[in-house]
C-alpha cells in the first residue's frame, strides 16, 4: 500500500472509530506520563513526539509478528 493510501485508510479508520466511540478522548498520554506537556494543537514538538511514539509501536508490533 502506498504511502497516501495509508494516509487516508488511517483518517478514515480514526474518523469511523471516533463516530463509533464518541467523547473527549486527552491526546498524548504517553507524552504527559513522561513529563512532556499535554498536547493542545499541532506544533514541531508535538509532530516529533508523534513520530517517535508510532516508531514504538512499529518496533513492537513487527517483534510480535516475528514471534
Amino acid at each position: 500500500m502506498g504511502i497516501l493510501a495509508s494516509i487516508v485508510f488511517g483518517l478514515i479508520a480514526g474518523a469511523l472509530a471516533k463516530f463509533i466511540m464518541p467523547g473527549n478522548d486527552p491526546g498524548g498520554f504517553i507524552g504527559v506520563q513522561l513529563g512532556f506537556n499535554d498536547v493542545t494543537g499541532f506544533d514541531v514538538r508535538s509532530f516529533v513526539i508523534a513520530i517517535v511514539g508510532t516508531l514504538i509501536l512499529l518496533f513492537d508490533y513487527r517483534l510480535l509478528k516475528k514471534a
